[in-house]
């Protein structure tokens, strides 16, 4: 498995919008300078946060982005299911019943449980919330280094 461009702007996005969440609505360029990805791009990542509700927008001069609600409710496994698709290894492990004629006597199905368990743990365990309070302790630490 391999996560895209668009999963990791996505995630970085909601960690951007997180970081400056003021009350105030975030403009797709100001967002795009300190992410250093093209405005072009942001945009079509920021309409699938949108339709899905993870973000908030508002047209206008005073327009622009805002995250939708607490950090700490979206999940990097939420993000990335929805700019990724599934996270399963394998394809016989995207359904809710396994339906691989082979299930039965395959030898590396545990293999790939195991690995789609695992690769859940982490991207479910980890918050928005989560990845702005590390991104606030190493810059605090980067401050104090100096």
């Amino acid at each position: 498995m391999k996560i895209s461009t668009k999963g990791r702007y996505a995630v970085r996005v909601m960690i951007d919008l997180a970081l400056n969440n003021t009350g105030e609505y975030v403009k797709v360029k100001q967002i795009a300078e300190r992410q250093g990805i093209s405005e072009k791009y942001l945009e079509q990542i920021i309409a699938v946060l949108n339709k899905a509700g993870y973000v908030k927008s508002a047209r206008g001069a005073q327009g622009g982005y805002r995250i939708a609600g607490d950090p700490g409710n979206y999940t990097i496994g939420m993000i990335l299911r929805l700019t990724e698709g599934s996270l399963c290894p394998v394809a016989c492990l995207e359904d809710e019943v396994n339906e691989c004629e082979r299930c039965d006597t395959c030898e590396t199905l545990s293999v790939w449980k195991e690995l789609n368990d695992a690769i859940d743990k982490v991207v479910d365990g980890v918050t928005i919330a989560d990845l702005v309070e590390r991104q606030m302790i190493r810059e605090d630490a980067i401050d104090y280094s100096i």
